[in-house]
């Protein structure tokens, strides 16, 4: 096999203007959510009324609704405002060595406050779908451009499952009537808000990264591309071993760990941390 992939020649270099996504501002943070109460269906709320021993075994981010606000007195600024839906299995005991999963919905509530700029221009778009002489324009109305916010996130971490009576107080950030249709269809069943005195419990943690993004135009150094010189490789049908001989080894697939760093040299012998 050939060992240049990309055998192609030095075209010559020009600048071009692109339009792509300027990030503005961003931050990353490490959020704990404590005590979010999960709203479970019928199911699941009767076996939460007849277990004291329940566990997490997943738990998932199936949506996410984004808002954007600018803050006044504040110009360029804006707030973001972030609500995750996080759709968790559990696993309860029910009795005679038996386990029962059920499954519900916990929604956590997030806000933070980037630099987004400020632009009062309209933006329009043609669309394939309407771009004839004599098609009809699409109802639109002129505002003021905002800047789009980009949410990453990884699943969340589990840190604590418990029961809680329902005397206890309990600091909900919404209703289950809140939750959309479609976050809802992800459950085994419909939501319950009916409870027979317990709800289940939650705490996560969520590591996340949070940008707003404008759109602009810029001059980069681009180059041309030519056809490559390379010829498309197929793989002969009577000594297929022969290609399989020289694909490398994939180290990285069988958890190989590099050897451990040395240690740095003491300025100070005397240093009871230092490794002499």
């Amino acid at each position: 096999m050939a060992d240049c992939r990309f055998p192609c020649p030095s075209p010559s270099r020009e600048s071009v203007c692109i339009e792509t996504n300027r990030i503005l501002d961003s931050c990353r943070d490490r959020d704990c959510f404590e005590n979010v109460r999960v709203f479970l269906t019928g199911f699941g709320n009767d076996i939460i009324a007849r277990t004291g021993a329940v566990r997490a075994k997943e738990a998932e981010i199936v949506w996410t609704s984004i808002g954007i606000d600018p803050i006044q007195f504040n110009r360029g600024f804006h707030s973001v405002s972030i609500r995750y839906f996080i759709r968790m299995t559990f696993e309860a005991c029910v009795g005679g060595g038996r386990s029962q999963e059920f499954d519900g919905m916990a929604v956590l509530d997030k806000n933070v406050v980037l630099y987004g700029g400020e632009s009062s221009v309209n933006v329009f778009r043609s669309d394939s779908e309407n771009a004839g002489f004599c098609s009809l324009p699409e109802p639109c109305t002129s505002c003021r451009s905002l800047p789009t916010a980009v949410v990453e996130v990884v699943d969340p971490v589990v840190l604590g499952v418990k029961i809680v009576d329902e005397k206890c107080a309990c600091r909900c950030v919404c209703s289950c009537h809140d939750i959309p249709l479609p976050v809802v269809s992800c459950l085994s069943g419909e939501l319950c808000p009916e409870s027979s005195g317990r709800y289940l419990a939650v705490s996560l943690g969520i590591f996340s990264v949070v940008r707003l993004i404008r759109p602009g135009q810029y001059l980069v150094s681009a180059s041309e591309y030519s056809v490559p010189d390379k010829e498309c490789f197929e793989p002969s049908d009577s000594d297929p071993c022969s290609v399989f001989r020289k694909m490398p080894f994939p180290v990285s697939e069988f958890g190989v760990l590099s050897a451990p760093p040395s240690p740095s040299p003491c300025k100070d012998r005397s240093e009871k941390h230092c490794n002499c």
